[in-house]
């Protein structure tokens, strides 16, 4: 068996891509979309005419219509693909407006069902900003199912937890980056591997929080730099995964074993924590590595969006 058959019995694995030709290779459960991966698909000659069409058809809409359009016809060829669920991804520049937020998903949701897709094959993405968090609460009351994304502290893991989102997207990569950088010449990847990797422990210390406290949000680890860090996880509730690595994962016949344990956590010493606003902010703000990534994040979202946005025009 190969490491990513063996992942899959132990993780829901998901595809991290918006080339849905790719996700057909690697048969997983759910995918995921972002800005970036719709930018990087759209200039792919297979994939051009989703742009043409949308700008076509709702081109005297707006920009805002062209591009919910866009992401939807993605969305709907990417669930051709896949059995469970597809993540779309609300305007980066709504990320500190909660009603523009929620209304710009529930127009997404509203074109979802139109071409008849149920709405719990989709998971709306927004950022894990306090404004992002409390968009997201409304809109799980409501039915809509959520991915809280840019997710790289505890603060926000326990915020999201406490709005009851669906599932959130720790990005373990990034924090790996980060850490690396901070450590300059004193880096020791051999050290910092596996378990050890920045990004691993911050994905692991959620997952025991949920766990031993029956938080019912999924979490998905994300933002994987190697398969070391992939199987590391190896347990988690799901791993959204780049085409790259899956074939990575698929090539290899090395043994996996399982790193995370939900029945394990219960028995950990996890002190309860919850966050009000200015709690939350605080947090926040005393975790430099999340602070800067979070705002990065936001930031190239909203350069690849306009970039799309220029496309259309």
């Amino acid at each position: 068996m190969n490491q990513l058959d063996a992942l899959k019995q132990l993780s829901t694995v998901v595809a991290d891509t918006s080339d849905f030709h790719q996700i057909a290779v690697f048969s997983p459960q759910d995918a995921t979309t972002n800005p970036s991966l719709i930018l990087k698909a759209v200039q792919k000659p297979e994939y051009a005419h989703l742009l043409k069409d949308a700008v076509a058809k709702y081109g005297g809409q707006g920009p805002d219509e062209v591009m919910n359009r866009l992401l939807v016809s993605f969305g709907i060829e990417i669930l051709k693909h896949i059995p469970g669920r597809v993540s779309t991804e609300v305007d980066a520049r709504l990320s500190f407006d909660t009603e523009a937020s929620v209304t710009r998903a529930r127009r997404i949701i509203d074109l979802y069902q139109g071409e008849g897709v149920h709405v719990d094959r989709v998971l709306i993405k927004i950022a894990a900003t306090w404004e992002g968090i409390q968009a997201a609460a409304r809109l799980e009351r409501d039915g809509i199912h959520t991915n809280l994304t840019l997710l790289f502290s505890f603060a926000q893991a326990v915020a999201c937890g406490q709005a009851k989102v669906q599932l959130i997207s720790p990005f373990v990569g990034r924090i790996y980056d980060w850490t690396k950088k901070q450590a300059g010449a004193g880096w020791d990847e051999a050290a910092m591997a596996g378990a050890n990797d920045p990004g691993v422990r911050s994905v692991r210390a959620i997952y025991h929080f949920y766990k031993k406290h029956g938080i019912a949000t999924e979490v998905m680890g994300a933002s994987f730099r190697s398969v070391g860090q992939i199987t590391a996880l190896a347990g988690c509730d799901l791993l959204t995964i780049s085409p790259e690595l899956l074939s990575a994962l698929a090539a290899s016949e090395a043994p996996l074993a399982k790193a995370l344990d939900a029945e394990a956590a219960k028995a950990m010493d996890i002190p309860f924590v919850q966050y009000d606003e200015a709690g939350f902010r605080f947090a926040l703000n005393e975790d430099a590595m999340a602070t800067e990534k979070l705002a990065e994040g936001i930031r190239a979202f909203v350069v690849d969006t306009i970039k799309l946005e220029g496309m259309m025009r």
